[in-house]
C-alpha cells in the first residue's frame, strides 16, 4: 500500500512538472530573452534604446545571449523586436491612367513582385515602404508609358514591362525592397464612348467581311455552274452531231443482210403499232370478203 502511495505521488509530481512547470519555464525563457525561434521565411530585428543590436535571418532555434550578449536579458523590457516577412510578395495596380501618342485615354494594369532584401533600410529609411513602392511603380507607369503609339502600347507589353522595372528598381533598393518581375497585364480604353465606337466599327467590318465572303462564294458557284452547263451543252451537241452518222453506219451494215433487215423492220413496225395503242384485227389470208364485212360494220366517226 505504501509503494502504491509513493507511485501515485511521483506520478502526480511528474504530471505537474511536465504540464505546468515546463510551459512556465519555457515562457520565462522567452520573457527574459534566453532563446527565440525564427520561422522559415522570416527575419527578427532587435533594437535597444534606438540602436539595432541584432538581426536573425536564419530559421531555427537561436540562443539570444550568445548572439546579442547580455542585452538579450533586457531586450524584451526596454527594446523591441521586429518580425519581418521575407517571402516573395505580389501586388497588382489596376487601370493606371495614361494617354497614347494619338491622345486616346488608356488604362494600364501593372503586376509586380517584391521581397525585402535589406531589413535595416526597410524599417528605418521609409515609414511605409510598401505604399511608397506601389506609388513609385504607379508613377513610373504613367511617366514612362505615356505618349507611346497606340499600336505599340497594345502589342509590345514585354518592352513596356522592362522599361518600368528599370525605372523602379534603383529606388526600391534604397527602401530595402528587391523588385522582382514586372509585367503589364492589361491595356484597355478608359473612354466608354470610344469603346462603343470601336465595337461598332468592328461589327461593321465583320459584316462587310461576311458579305464579301458570301458574295465570293456565290460567284464561285456561278462560275462552276456555268462551266458545267457549257461543257454539258458541248457534249450534247457532239452527241447529236454524231448520232445520224452512227445510225447510218448501223443501217448500212444491217442492209447488207436481207433477212436481218426484214426482221428488224418488222420488229420496228410491230413496236410502233403496239406503242400507238390502235385496235388491231387479224383477218385470215384468202378471205377478202371478211375484211369488207368488218369495214362495213365500223360506225362512222369511230
Amino acid at each position: 500500500m505504501r509503494d502504491l502511495t509513493l507511485f501515485m505521488m511521483s506520478a502526480g509530481i511528474t504530471f505537474i512538472f511536465c504540464f505546468v512547470m515546463v510551459p512556465f519555464i519555457i515562457g520565462l525563457g522567452q520573457l527574459f530573452g534566453l532563446y527565440t525561434i525564427v520561422r522559415e521565411g522570416t527575419c527578427h530585428v532587435y533594437t535597444l534604446f534606438g540602436n539595432v543590436v541584432g538581426i536573425l535571418n536564419e530559421p531555427g532555434l537561436h540562443i539570444l545571449p550568445s548572439t546579442l550578449g547580455l542585452s538579450a536579458l533586457i531586450i524584451n523590457f526596454f527594446g523591441r523586436r521586429y518580425v519581418l516577412d521575407m517571402r516573395l510578395d505580389q501586388c497588382y495596380l489596376r487601370s493606371q491612367p495614361v494617354n497614347s501618342e494619338e491622345g486616346a485615354p488608356m488604362g494600364i494594369g501593372a503586376w509586380y513582385e517584391m521581397k525585402i532584401s535589406d531589413p535595416m533600410s526597410y524599417l528605418f529609411k521609409n515609414a511605409d515602404p510598401q505604399g511608397s513602392l506601389a506609388a513609385n511603380v504607379s508613377n513610373a507607369v504613367v511617366r514612362t508609358l505615356s505618349n507611346l503609339p497606340l499600336a505599340e502600347m497594345l502589342e509590345n507589353r514585354h518592352a513596356m514591362s522592362q522599361t518600368v522595372r528599370a525605372e523602379v528598381s534603383p529606388k526600391s533598393m534604397e527602401w530595402g525592397y528587391q523588385l522582382g518581375s514586372v509585367y503589364i497585364r492589361k491595356v484597355h480604353f478608359r473612354d466608354i464612348g470610344m469603346i462603343r465606337q470601336i465595337e461598332a466599327k468592328v461589327v461593321n467590318r465583320l459584316r462587310q467581311v461576311t458579305s464579301a465572303i458570301k458574295q465570293d462564294g456565290a460567284n464561285q458557284v456561278s462560275i462552276i455552274t456555268s462551266t458545267a452547263e457549257r461543257q454539258a451543252a458541248i457534249e450534247f451537241a457532239k452527241a447529236q452531231a454524231i448520232r445520224p452518222r452512227i445510225l447510218g453506219q448501223a443501217l448500212n451494215r444491217i442492209g447488207t443482210d436481207p433477212e436481218v433487215s426484214e426482221a428488224l423492220f418488222s420488229i420496228l413496225e410491230m413496236q410502233n403499232i403496239t406503242e400507238s395503242q390502235a385496235r388491231v384485227t387479224f383477218v385470215p389470208a384468202g378471205k377478202p370478203l371478211l375484211a369488207d364485212l368488218l369495214v362495213a360494220e365500223e360506225k362512222p366517226g369511230s
